[in-house]
């Protein structure tokens, strides 16, 4: 095999697996031909290099040669590249804090769009049930991140329909009062 046959990834140019058969081989192969061939608007160089690629991955003998040369041309330790770490999650006090902030800032600008008798404020009232609303989902948030905290023995765990049923019913009973606050 030639040194420069072990610089290309033959995989790479067909699209398949290292362990891939030689059906699916194959069957990429000619998949890929059907894309690359220059009576139908491919690249002879791509043609080329399909060929050649599927002529050295067809033939077990040489496959296996070319498999080698590159296990042998591979360096010894794995590149690790270095990424920033992920940011570590706020946690039940994070979602409780942001979605009590959402609703007071939606409360708080209900009530100016309500009590200031400025009708040409509406937008205004408009933003406020977006804020309202975000909180809400913030809430739910909380709710879930506070299920998933507990213990697998708690309880309170295995029944998330209740828990789900009593934080809807809060929600509407103060949708509720807020309405009547408004009116």
């Amino acid at each position: 095999m030639k040194s420069s046959d072990r610089d290309k990834d033959y995989y790479g140019v067909l699209g398949v697996d290292e362990a891939a058969s030689k059906v699916d081989i194959d069957r990429q192969y000619r998949r890929e031909a059907a894309k690359h061939h220059p009576d139908l608007g491919g690249s002879e160089a791509m043609m080329k290099l399909l060929n050649e690629a599927y002529g050295v991955l067809k033939d077990p003998s040489s496959r296996r040669d070319y498999d080698r040369s590159r296990r042998q041309d591979a360096p010894s330790t794995r590149y690790v590249p270095v990424t920033q770490p992920t940011a570590p999650d706020v946690g039940v006090f994070g979602y409780c804090l942001s979605s009590l902030l959402c609703l007071l800032a939606g409360f708080f600008l209900l009530m100016l769009v309500r009590f200031q008798w400025i009708w040409f404020l509406w937008p205004l009232a408009i933003l406020a049930v977006l804020v309202l609303g975000f909180g809400v989902l913030m809430a739910r948030s909380a709710m879930r991140a506070l299920n998933k905290s507990l213990p697998i023995t708690n309880r309170l765990k295995d029944h998330t329909s209740i828990q789900e049923i009593a934080f809807w019913s809060v929600i509407f009973t103060g949708a509720y009062g807020i309405y009547l606050i408004i009116e």
